[in-house]
């Protein structure tokens, strides 16, 4: 137990009590005892009135999955063993994985009261609500006592997937996504030859097949279709630059949703996807798999991608991702780089990829470096951030220039916009038929 901040101030008005004697007149150093006195039996009452810490209880529900980048909401229902509604304020421990919470606050009796409080994980991995410090005090506010409640309640933070029906729902009803998707009569879509028919008004007149137009006597066009099965290999980089956080999210876990997203489109396209992972070196890696099947297991190894603190060595990453694959196929890296120096060893490792297969490069863009480098300097300090922002996106620029010459595929966008880019590059590339 311990004195509120209301008995400090009450103690500290009896230094003006004490003080009456000397400044107005002696014979009033009566009341400075008498206030001494009711000052110590209030917080004596006070502190056996203060309900006992041993009958302070509670239980915490909270979800059994979080989902990196959302917020979920938990509650925590205190009782304290009184019968009138005790005034409580609650501190909550929670792990490095999640942000801190203010206090809450509420009023508490023996019935119990729910208190609400947000979880917003900032990696993936185990996050704890380890305990509960519950501080209450007694009728007259005087005497506060502080009660641990040991909560340890444990949950998994995993890729976020739940966008990815969402928007994978959307991208579904497109024309372009469904000529990859089963068989569609669709007009220029696709080189595998499907079937003829007859020749009807508006049909492009090059699908005309002459021969077999002579021997039925009439008009016929060929009928063609989108191939399908091809393969796709998905490369995430775990290094340091990518586990730096960009919206309040680690960029690794910003470039795993919008693979997740990907994977899903294209197993629904009737691709193979895989997924691999490099920093120093190769991490793990999934054989590219098809069906909702694949989908799953991808989600499974998509959790166990980890943080790192090491310099991504591309040479060793991309290498081994190329070794693996025997046939040509759809490579999407999800990295960051800084400057053209750095992107050196990059640049030309994915030009050696780019050779044998199709190359989409994905950057995750921070929109505050564009903000700094546009915003109007006001002194020294802030026109040397804007001349250091605006190096830095030349660099940018440059480096993507280079991508394109090469052929290949470069995607530079802020991490709400990398899926929906992801995807429409995906599309196109599937609809020019380039795996």
């Amino acid at each position: 137990m311990r004195p509120t901040r209301r008995a400090i101030v009450v103690a500290v008005v009896g230094l003006a009590v004490a003080l009456l004697p000397a400044a107005v007149d002696a014979r009033l150093w009566a009341l400075w005892p008498i206030y001494l006195g009711g000052l110590v039996v209030a917080l004596g009452a006070d502190a056996l009135m203060v309900p006992r810490r041993m009958g302070v209880t509670g239980a915490l529900a909270m979800p059994g999955t979080l989902y990196i980048g959302e917020e979920e909401e938990a509650v925590l229902t205190v009782a304290v063993p009184s019968a009138r509604r005790v005034p409580v304020t609650v501190a909550i421990d929670l792990s490095d994985r999640l942000l801190p919470q203010p206090q809450l606050r509420g009023r508490a009796s023996r019935e119990g009261t729910g208190l609400r409080f947000r979880l917003a994980p900032t990696r993936r991995g185990r996050i704890v609500v380890e305990r509960a410090w519950v501080r209450y005090a007694g009728p007259l506010g005087l005497i506060a006592a502080v009660a641990r409640l040991d909560l340890m309640r444990q949950a998994p933070v995993v890729p976020n997937i739940r966008p990815v029906k969402t928007m994978a729902l959307r991208f579904l009803t497109d024309r372009e996504f469904r000529a990859g998707l089963k068989i569609e009569r669709y007009k220029g879509d696709g080189t595998e030859f499907d079937s003829l028919r007859e020749y009807t008004v508006g049909d492009d007149r090059r699908t005309l097949d002459w021969k077999a137009s002579a021997r039925h006597r009439k008009l016929v066009a060929r009928q063609f279709r989108a191939e399908r099965n091809h393969q796709v290999v998905i490369a995430v980089d775990t290094g340091h630059l990518m586990c730096e956080p960009l919206a309040g999210v680690p960029k690794v876990d910003h470039a795993v949703n919008a693979a997740l997203l990907l994977a899903y489109i294209s197993l629904r396209a009737g691709d193979r996807v895989g997924l691999a992972t490099f920093d120093s070196k190769p991490g793990l890696y999934v054989e590219p798999k098809g069906g909702l099947r694949g989908f799953q297991i991808l989600s499974q190894m998509a959790g166990q991608v980890d943080y790192s603190d090491r310099e991504t060595n591309f040479t060793l990453g991309l290498t081994a991702i190329g070794q693996r694959l025997s046939r040509r196929s759809l490579i999407v890296v999800l990295t960051d780089f800084v400057d053209t120096i750095t992107a050196e060893l990059m640049v030309e490792n994915l030009d050696r990829l780019s050779r044998r297969h199709v190359v989409v490069f994905v950057a995750l863009q921070d929109p505050g470096l564009a903000a700094v480098a546009a915003q109007e300097p006001k002194g020294i300090v802030e026109l040397n951030r804007a001349v250091v922002a605006g190096g830095l996106l030349r660099d940018r620029e440059v480096v993507l220039r280079r991508l394109r010459r090469l052929g290949i595929y470069p995607i530079d966008a802020a991490p709400g916009q990398v899926s929906p880019r992801l995807i429409n590059t995906y599309l196109d590339i599937k609809r020019r038929e380039r795996i």
